[in-house]
């Protein structure tokens, strides 16, 4: 299968977990003719399989399903304790005696795979880690094409020697978290317009840029600058289909002057969002919070109650450093503005 074979243009909708890119959003995208993606890696089996059939229940053309490459991390009860004594002075200002402890740190990464190959989504698409050679076959054998996401030339190589069909290129402007998988998350800085062309040459599969791209005049770019494709995720996040928080919503749309930046504090991987007051609390020790997924389980129960309460400042507002150019709107008349732009530029 050929990459330009799962869309009519060249746009993907980047997967945002935690409920943003619902069945809804991936839908509308897919049918205005770009690769809706749904974003799993927070998702049971069941709950992987009750999402697809809603997106199948809402169209006939192809999507992407998107899944996290995780290990099930056995922390100490020692460095359980030391995370939550890190949180104290942010579970303490809801008013809590303690922080929950999690039951489980993360959905287990081998049967999110083997549910994704019963599935059999037309293409999908992995970050934080790599598949070995006889986990792309199996994703071959299905029919599924398989994306690689990328931050520096050697994860892009070591993706395509795995036998990956495309790759993404996701540029330090990227909101959400960072893919880096081999070496520190910090040395990966490049943005988009320096490491995609770098992709591109040294790699014989497509590459697919991913970062800041906000516009059809920013595809345009990505495109001469060797993408066959982009992914976009902040222009999706303030659309009408959207699945975030309103108040989340309502905050992007009115980040004029709030300053995105990396903060490993909610979840313990580097990850681009709207600075806020959880981000300033932590500031001073969030090289010391554990790894993701310990941080990101002992997070979500302070997340949900600020989600319950419409308190921002508490919840993690993953959000692209071009955030302030995102134009709220239906997906259908975004997508025309996009390509319309695009072909015009």
């Amino acid at each position: 299968m050929e990459l330009h074979a799962l869309f009519k243009f060249p746009i993907l909708q980047g997967p945002m977990a935690g409920g943003a890119s619902r069945a809804e959003l991936v839908a509308a995208v897919s049918n205005s003719g770009g690769l809706g993606c749904m974003a799993g890696s927070l998702m049971s089996p069941a709950a992987l399989r009750d999402e697809v059939g809603r997106i199948r229940a809402m169209t006939d053309e192809p999507f992407l399903l998107n899944l996290f490459v995780l290990q099930t991390p056995t922390p100490s009860t020692e460095e359980v304790n030391a995370a939550v004594e890190l949180l104290r002075p942010v579970w303490e200002s809801l008013g809590w005696d303690k922080l929950p402890i999690p039951s489980r740190w993360c959905q287990d990464f081998d049967t999110q795979f083997d549910t994704l190959i019963e599935l059999r989504p037309a293409a999908a698409s992995f970050t934080f880690g790599i598949l070995t050679p006889i986990q792309v076959e199996r994703l071959h054998d299905a029919g599924i094409y398989v994306i690689g996401t990328v931050t520096t030339v050697d994860e892009a190589l070591a993706w395509e020697n795995v036998g990956a069909d495309a790759v993404i290129a996701s540029g330090i402007e990227s909101g959400g978290h960072r893919g880096t998988f081999l070496g520190p998350q910090e040395d990966a800085t490049l943005g988009g317009k320096a490491l995609w062309p770098q992709v591109a040459e040294a790699v014989k599969i497509p590459m697919i840029a991913a970062g800041g791209i906000m516009t059809g005049v920013d595809i345009a770019e990505a495109l001469s600058l060797g993408a066959q494709a982009v992914q976009m995720g902040s222009a999706f996040l303030v659309t009408d289909e959207s699945g975030i928080h309103p108040a989340y919503k309502q905050r992007l749309i009115e980040a004029r002057d709030t300053p995105t930046r990396l903060t490993r504090a909610f979840s313990g991987r580097y990850a681009r969002g709207l600075e806020n007051t959880f981000m300033r609390k932590m500031e001073n020790v969030e090289k010391q919070v554990p790894a993701y997924p310990v941080q990101n389980a002992l997070t979500t129960g302070i997340r949900a109650a600020a989600a319950e309460r419409g308190d921002t400042e508490l919840m993690s507002l993953w959000a692209g450093a071009e955030i302030r150019r995102a134009r709220p709107m239906p997906v259908a008349k975004l997508m025309q503005m996009l390509v319309a732009e695009m072909r015009t530029s």
